[in-house]
């Protein structure tokens, strides 16, 4: 007979897994950076571009700041904090910060809007030559804004076979209408070509946001019963809420950079009505007919780029602490 092991079999563990196995241990820093120096290889002509155009020009700039330098010659009236003093003084500067605020705060939730709309449209995949319509939305971007300003402002120009002459003929005006020279009536065309111009950016977002959502969630929710509106409501922007709250973020950032649009078309004018804190900061660095002072004054620009940076950190901090709130409130009703 063959023999047969009767010895009772050690218990089985019920309390979890065993005890875990000791760690290899970490192999030396310069080890680790050897075995990946192709990596950093890859990366270093990145870094090197990031160095020598962000970087440095960041930490020269602070030096500026302490001096009145019209940018020629090297630097030698020390003025200390009077830059900062001059700046945090100046309503043409608080105008301008005020414009810059008004610009994103309308541009963002209105493209936000659009761009979702539009990503939902393009997202189906029954809609034919989708790949067409998303080029045609993306094409404004890959488009520089300078020339989109310089047509533009042919457009609303007052002479030749421009809008007016258009507007004028089909009698919607019975006077030219001086789009450009009418301080609000700039600062809304500029909002609403920037609202065309950089559309495409959060429709790519979004796009690519929706399709990562799983499609056996949405059919289940058909089903079930559950319309266009509910699987919206109660799928869709709840997967595209981590997504989406970089795409706002993002949004918001590149609404604050507004610059080659506003000094192509206005110049900042008329009467500094359309002025954003970057145009302002490049009129007081380089001079020109809006800028606040009487000559270049690269001291003064380079103390203004600070504070305005300042006023973004706190303002992307608050923003970032609101959207937690946000998300804590509503993991707390959850449970």
């Amino acid at each position: 007979m063959p023999l047969i092991d009767t010895a009772p079999s050690p218990p089985a563990h019920r309390g979890g897994p065993g005890p875990a196995a000791a760690e290899p241990p970490k192999a030396p820093l310069r080890r680790r950076l050897w075995a990946a120096r192709w990596s950093y290889l890859y990366i270093l002509p990145l870094m090197a571009l990031l160095l020598t155009f962000v970087v440095y020009p960041i930490f020269g700039s602070l030096f500026y700041t302490l001096y009145r330098w019209n940018g020629i010659g090297s630097p030698s009236d020390f003025v200390g904090l009077a830059n900062f003093r001059q700046i945090a003084h100046d309503s043409i500067f608080w105008n301008s910060v005020e414009h810059t605020f008004v610009y994103a705060i309308i541009v963002v939730p209105v493209q936000l809007v659009i761009a979702l709309a539009l990503a939902l449209v393009l997202n189906n995949k029954k809609l034919r030559f989708s790949s067409f319509y998303r080029t045609v939305f993306f094409l404004p971007v890959v488009t520089s804004p300078a020339v989109v300003g310089v047509v533009v402002q042919l457009m609303l120009s007052n002479f030749g076979d421009t809008l007016n002459g258009w507007l004028l003929d089909i009698h919607l005006i019975h006077t030219p209408v001086d789009w450009l020279g009418n301080p609000k009536i700039a600062m809304g065309i500029i909002i609403l070509v920037g609202i065309w111009q950089t559309l495409g950016y959060n429709l790519v977002y979004f796009l690519a946001g929706l399709q990562t959502i799983p499609e056996e969630i949405n059919e289940a929710a058909k089903i079930d019963g559950a319309g266009h509106l509910k699987a919206f409501w109660h799928i869709t922007v709840p997967m595209l809420r981590s997504v989406g709250l970089m795409i706002v973020i993002l949004a918001f950032i590149g609404s604050f950079q507004i610059f080659d649009l506003v000094q192509v078309l206005t110049n900042g004018g008329p009467y500094f009505g359309t002025e954003v804190v970057n145009t302002y900061i490049y009129h007081l660095a380089f001079g020109g007919n809006q800028a606040a002072a009487t000559q270049p004054d690269v001291g003064l620009a380079s103390a203004a780029s600070f504070f305005y940076g300042l006023l973004l950190i706190g303002f992307s901090v608050l923003q970032v602490l609101i959207f937690r709130s946000i998300a804590k409130r509503r993991a707390a009703g959850r449970a």
